[in-house]
């Protein structure tokens, strides 16, 4: 080897190697930086915030407008036209248990219309309006409603509580896909939005979807719209916080192993980082976002702060001990910090362990829920039992 070579890899070396060792992944806390977090609860003006009036009006706007921003891009509310079309489908898997109706969307907008399709399953014997769960699904509903065993999108489980389940495919909106993801409402509907650095990307195009889920779903007289519940699993947890944000009509929220730009805080660095994430999902959050690659500690907020956005409506987490890289603890500290405007500007008495531990348990309290189950990165029928008995409690049916 010749001595040029030598001194370009010593170039390359002397130059990389801080930066390969940021992108190390580490599941230790002892490698864990010091955490320096920005407060909830202090306004960008450095004014503390203790009313619910200053809460709801100014800080948590500023708050959902700087994640806009630097994080997840522009959420566009303006379209020109909505339209629902509806058809009971009596033939089904789950038939022996809930009727069907299929749902088509379509929204328009500067002469062009985009469909979303949705699937709502109801209680068969249903005689009220009932309250709904909506899933946010990446994976294909089809697939996943087409089998009665499946124990991601449990119809008979919830539908058997008395609760109505709807479902939408990100693929209608937003392909989750990084050659696609713009094949669907950022083509058809917001183009101007592929220019922008702080743009719409895939996120907030799932957000969007949600979003129109619940127009529909306020004009459906068998659904209880005001007891209404947004869920998501992984990238779709991360979808169903920023949906909650964004929209106050939502009755809870509900991240299952959201992990990295979702529940968990991002300046832990912690399995799954801005930077992996960026670079794996490079179409799910702004390109503002990626200025933070390896450089989480300037990130202007943390997670924690989108969590506490929801308040004071309900807020609900699940994780799971194997799911290492989603960062349980990591999400876990995200939902006590938030946590804190319900207790400090509502007064919600909340307790929380003194110290976290890696262990399966169970916290459901007044607007805040938290479980930490046993078993890998999924949505399984343990994670719905718990989500269905903290929505019991919110809306006293149990």
């Amino acid at each position: 080897m010749t001595k040029l070579k030598y001194l370009a890899i010593a170039l390359f070396l002397t130059v990389h190697l801080p930066t390969l060792a940021q992108r190390a992944i580490h599941y230790e806390e002892s490698q864990v930086p010091d955490l320096v977090l920005p407060d909830v609860l202090v306004g960008y003006d450095g004014s503390l915030v203790n009313r619910p009036g200053d809460w709801e009006y100014r800080r948590r706007p500023e708050l959902v407008a700087k994640f806009a921003d630097q994080v997840y891009g522009q959420l566009p509310r303006d379209f020109d036209q909505i339209a629902f079309r509806t058809a009971a489908l009596p033939e089904h898997p789950h038939a022996a248990h809930a009727r069907l109706k299929e749902v088509l969307i379509d929204v328009s907008r500067n002469g062009k219309t985009l469909m979303m399709k949705v699937k709502l399953y109801l209680p068969k014997d249903a005689v009220k309006p009932v309250p709904v769960f909506v899933l946010i699904s990446h994976r294909k509903v089809e697939e996943v409603t087409g089998d009665v065993a499946n124990r991601f999108f449990p119809v008979e489980q919830i539908t058997g509580r008395g609760y109505a389940a709807a479902i939408f495919d990100v693929e209608f909106v937003s392909p989750d896909d990084p050659e696609r993801y713009s094949q669907g409402i950022i083509d058809q509907l917001y183009p101007e939005q592929k220019r922008l650095p702080n743009g719409m990307k895939g996120l907030s195009a799932w957000a969007w979807g949600a979003m129109r889920v619940m127009d529909y779903l306020e004009m459906d007289p068998e659904v209880d719209a005001s007891r209404a519940a947004v869920v998501g699993h992984s990238r779709g947890g991360k979808a169903a916080l920023w949906t909650g944000a964004n929209d106050t009509r939502w009755a809870i929220t509900i991240s299952n192993e959201s992990g990295c730009g979702g529940a968990a805080l991002s300046k832990r660095r912690f399995g799954e980082t801005v930077h992996r994430i960026n670079t794996g999902f490079p179409y799910w959050f702004s390109d503002n976002f990626k200025k933070y690659n390896d450089k989480e500690e300037d990130l202007p907020l943390d997670q924690h702060q989108l969590l506490a956005s929801i308040a004071p409506r309900a807020l609900y987490v699940g994780s799971s001990k194997d799911d290492r890289w989603a960062d349980p603890r990591g999400e876990f500290l995200s939902l006590q910090l938030g946590s804190r405007v319900y207790s400090e500007v509502y007064g919600i008495s909340l307790e929380f362990p003194e110290n976290f531990e890696l262990e399966v348990q169970t916290i459901h309290q007044d607007y805040v829920g938290y479980h930490l189950r046993e078993g890998k990165h999924d949505l399984t029928d343990y994670d719905w039992g718990k989500f269905l008995d903290f929505a019991d409690r919110q809306y006293g049916l149990k």
